[in-house]
């Protein structure tokens, strides 16, 4: 029966998404209603009773739970999911957004580049979308510095391909791997991980993993060559990239200040969990390393570094409440989206799938569990396109393989493996494929022969790393 809901789900979502073109949170919300619709009082009960035996519902929690009707089961697990989430996307989106506005992303582009040179241009591009890959969404950090990727091209007379695929190799394993973007936040609240043990883990397999990237990134440069097209699009985007004038002649932040907000909640947190370990816990310093206070003293910096850049402007405050409305509307979307894959992933979970792929890979070794991981988020990016999704739903797939001593190692390497598997494969169901292709000038079928390889081996990469961590350091 699991199997069913579980093929008639995916059905669901693929026709909603792929056919009829529907929005991905009406997907999402359709395929975990139709699950809870379709799962019998029996696997309720069985759900129910498992909670209660980890102590986590008391019975009379347990007794409403299975009385509760489907769209009942489902409303309460996307507030769940939206209540785990919702601050720290909003103060991402925040953040992205000032770093755009004050000129500190380009800042930290612009010194990337004067530090190494031209020459190295790629490792420079690779570094700062590294960087702003983190609290920024990538298709931004992609509009951001594809103007520079073409500017190099002009320059230099070649390696267009090496340019693009560097912003890749950094950007795009950073916003699978990395709290604070929606995927890993999600995939850390199902598996119940530590968000601070997440960013200092997944920040070290992505350093490693986008470092051996950029080397095949030389290699796909090498036996793929396109042309620098000039882009026929006439929106603001697109004439920017054609024209390579990526930022302002307004003043912009030095470059201390516009890491501030990248790096203090990664440091804010961090000291949390060493203070933790090391002396015990104190209510001041647990308070300022909670995951959400971090965040919103980080968007706090970032809105004074936004209003510090447009002070001489009379419009200051005014531009200052528009980005923050823009910051808004743009991270409001992504947390539907995500409480809607968290709601469908709950409900596959209350069917029981969970239970049936832990019996499948029960007596398997710790690293055929990751494999598993990252093949099953493979499968679901690959048909449906969306990485956030991907995770999300793998998350709640796996998710009781996270539970208990069943794992030899960190359940953090389960959600690194869950992140390496959402970058195969992107193709024509990836809007970030198709956002690659218009905005570096390729054809479909350079984008195959470039964006596609290149994603798959970025996973292939960071799955390597992280079986290697989980090896030696499994914690």
């Amino acid at each position: 029966m699991i199997w069913i809901q579980v093929g008639v789900a995916i059905a669901v979502v693929l026709v909603a998404v792929l056919w009829l073109r529907l929005h991905a949170l009406l997907a999402l919300l359709g395929a975990g209603l139709l699950v809870a619709a379709m799962t019998p009082q029996y696997d309720l009960q069985q759900f129910a009773q498992q909670q209660i035996e980890a102590e986590k519902w008391t019975p009379r929690a347990a007794e409403a739970f299975v009385a509760s009707g489907p769209a009942s089961r489902l409303a309460s697990a996307f507030g769940s999911t939206a209540g785990n989430v919702g601050i720290l996307i909003a103060m991402a989106s925040i953040i992205g957004v000032c770093l755009l506005e004050s000129g500190a992303a380009q800042t930290i582009i612009d010194r990337a580049l004067a530090v190494v040179g031209p020459r190295r241009a790629p490792e420079a591009l690779m570094c700062s979308s590294f960087l702003l890959g983190i609290p920024v969404f990538f298709d931004t950090v992609f509009y951001l510095m594809v103007p520079l990727a073409r500017t190099l091209r002009r320059k230099l007379g070649g390696d267009y391909v090496l340019f693009i695929l560097a912003i890749l190799a950094g950007g795009s394993l950073a916003h699978s791997l990395i709290p604070p973007t929606p995927g890993p936040l999600q995939v850390a609240d199902t598996l119940q991980i530590d968000v601070a043990t997440l960013m200092l883990t997944g920040l070290a397999v992505c350093a490693c993993s986008s470092v051996v990237s950029l080397a095949i990134a030389r290699l796909i440069n090498r036996l793929v060559t396109v042309p620098l097209r000039p882009l026929v699009e006439t929106d603001g985007n697109a004439g920017q990239a054609e024209n390579g004038d990526s930022a302002e002649d307004s003043p912009r932040p030095p470059l201390l200040w516009s890491l501030l907000p990248i790096v203090l909640p990664v440091l804010l947190i961090g000291i949390g969990t060493a203070y933790r370990m090391l002396v015990g816990k104190h209510p001041l310093v647990e308070f300022i390393s909670d995951k959400n206070v971090a965040l919103g003293i980080s968007a706090v910096a970032a809105l004074l570094l936004l209003s510090a850049m447009s002070r001489s402007d009379p419009d200051s405050r005014a531009k200052r409440n528009r980005a923050v409305q823009r910051a808004l509307a743009g991270g409001g979307t992504i947390i539907l989206i995500t409480a809607a894959g968290g709601a469908f992933g709950a409900m596959l979970r209350q069917a029981g799938i969970a239970t049936v792929i832990g019996q499948l890979v029960q007596g398997g070794s710790g690293v055929s569990v990751l494999v598993i991981a990252f093949l099953v988020t493979a499968a679901i990016r690959t048909i449906q396109g969306s990485a956030t999704v991907a995770m999300i739903t793998a998350a709640g797939l796996l998710q009781d393989l996270a539970a208990g001593d069943t794992l030899p190692f960190h359940p953090v390497y389960l959600a690194l493996a869950i992140g390496a598997g959402s970058k195969p494969i992107s193709w024509m169901t990836d809007s970030g494929f198709w956002v690659i292709c218009k905005m570096s000038g390729m054809t479909e079928g350079e984008g195959l022969r470039t964006v596609t390889p290149m994603m798959t081996a970025m996973g292939v990469v960071a799955l390597f790393f992280t079986i290697l961590g989980a090896t030696l350091f499994p914690m």
